[in-house]
C-alpha cells in the first residue's frame, strides 16, 4: 500500500490479536475504530514505586497527562516483543529489561480502540526520557497514585489499567 503522507502504518486485528488488516495512524485515531495493537510497560523499583511519563503538551492524544512508564503503538510487521523493546528504548532510552506480560484487554475512547499487550518489569537501571515523546518522568509511591485517582492528573486508560493490576495483585 502506497503511502504518501509518511502516516505510519498499523495493523488492524481480532479480538485475539490476529491480523486481519492494516491502515494508517490517521485513520486508527479518526474515530473508525479499527481494533489496533499498542504496548505497556509498567516499571517498578526494589521499593515498589511506579515509575510515571508524563505526556509531552503536543502530544495528539491525552497531552500533559501522566501515564504508564512506556506506551505505543505496534507497527505494522513488527511483534509485540519487537514494539516493546522499541518504544521502551525510544521513550526511556531502557534496552536491558526482562518483562512479563500480566493482562490483555481492549480500551476504547472516543477516537480509537486498542487491543492493549499490558507488560511489567523491575528496573533500577538509569532512565533517560526523551523530550520529544514525553515530558518528564518519576516513580510514584502506590499510594500516591491511589490519592491521585479521579483528578484528571492521569490518563484515563492508565487509571483503569492501574485498578486492574490492582485488583489482579500485579501491583
Amino acid at each position: 500500500m502506497e503511502n504518501p503522507t509518511n502516516d505510519e502504518i498499523f495493523p488492524i486485528v481480532n479480538d485475539k490479536g490476529e491480523v486481519i488488516g492494516k491502515e494508517t495512524r490517521t485513520f486508527c485515531h479518526s474515530g473508525a475504530k479499527p481494533l489496533h495493537p499498542v504496548i505497556h510497560l509498567h516499571i517498578l523499583n526494589q521499593a515498589g514505586e511506579l515509575y510515571l511519563q508524563k505526556r509531552a503538551v503536543n502530544k495528539d492524544i491525552q497531552p500533559g497527562k501522566w501515564d504508564t512508564a512506556v506506551g505505543g503503538h505496534i507497527r505494522y510487521g513488527e511483534s509485540v516483543t519487537e514494539a516493546l523493546n522499541r518504544e521502551a528504548k525510544e521513550e526511556l532510552g531502557i534496552s536491558c529489561f526482562s518483562a512479563r506480560k500480566v493482562l490483555c484487554y481492549i480500551f476504547e475512547s472516543a477516537i480509537e480502540k486498542e487491543l492493549v499487550n499490558t507488560h511489567i518489569t523491575t528496573y533500577n537501571g538509569e532512565i533517560t526520557p526523551d523530550g520529544d515523546e514525553l515530558e518528564t518522568g518519576r516513580f510514584w509511591t502506590i499510594s500516591e497514585i491511589e490519592q491521585n485517582l479521579g483528578k484528571n492528573i492521569f490518563t484515563p486508560n492508565f487509571e483503569q489499567e492501574f485498578i486492574r493490576l490492582r485488583h489482579n495483585k500485579i501491583i
